[in-house]
């Protein structure tokens, strides 16, 4: 059986991404292993950090780490995987990054975080001896993401790799930032068609992350307009062979 390793920055972006391919895959027998980086609580969170979940209206006695863990692996069910893995990474506002427009900017010269995932990323590939790895692309330039791709394009990784484009952020600006934009375009693009079931199953994914959904779509309906908006497609750039499987548009 082949295996597909999706590698998430956080609780939600392979989902949102890549949720349909990750289904179609799994129900065309291959082993799909979704993981995320970015998932340690971190007790009694202060400043920006706290404000993060408060403006979701979760207030500093709630372990939002914990909520969102719980999210996904309900997301991860939904796609008919099996339990989605956590490493215990900090996400940007516990390291140092103390503003919105801080998170889309250039990385912090302290920010580990390229560091931390070395060595994680190189574990996870030795245990899961994937065929296939999912990885964003860095599309809105969010740094989480960007020291993801960094990491990963370091470690080099001999088997094929589909870099998703990062939804939402593909959609909130006509001209996203892209910082490894000509790194991709290299590529060949490929895009995913998704059945009316896997396209189901993606939505309800998504959506199975509520504490995320009036941030970043405004509620369920604006969630479901952005999906559909996709025409029941999702789109990459291929690094090696195409995996046999999928069905392309």
């Amino acid at each position: 059986m082949p295996t597909a390793l999706a590698l998430s920055p956080h609780l939600d972006d392979a989902a949102f991404s890549c949720g349909g391919t990750l289904a179609q895959l799994a129900h065309g027998g291959w082993q799909v292993v979704m993981v995320t980086l970015l998932t340690a609580s971190v007790p009694e969170p202060t400043d920006f950090a706290l404000a993060c979940q408060i403006d979701k209206g979760l207030g500093p006695e709630v372990d939002y780490m914990a909520l969102r863990r719980d999210e996904d692996r309900a997301a991860a069910a939904a796609l008919g995987l099996n339990l989605p893995v956590h490493v215990a990474l900090t996400e940007a506002p516990h390291r140092g990054y103390a503003s919105a427009p801080e998170l889309f900017a250039e990385t912090r010269p302290d920010d580990p975080l390229a560091d931390d995932l070395a060595p994680v990323l190189a574990r996870l590939m030795a245990e899961a001896s994937p065929d296939l790895l999912l990885a964003p692309q860095g599309v809105g330039g969010h740094v989480d993401h960007v020291q993801l791709v960094r990491a990963l394009a370091a470690l080099a990784p001999s088997c094929p790799v589909l870099w998703w484009r990062d939804f939402p952020y593909t959609v909130r600006h006509p001209d996203p930032k892209e910082p490894f934009r000509d790194t991709f375009a290299g590529l060949p693009a490929v895009t995913v068609r998704l059945s009316a079931e896997e396209e189901a199953a993606k939505h309800a994914a998504c959506a199975a992350y509520a504490s995320q959904i009036g941030f970043q779509f405004g509620g369920p309906a604006g969630l479901a307009e952005r999906l559909g908006a996709e025409g029941a497609r999702e789109h990459f750039r291929l690094a090696g062979a195409m995996p046999d499987g999928l069905a392309l548009a």
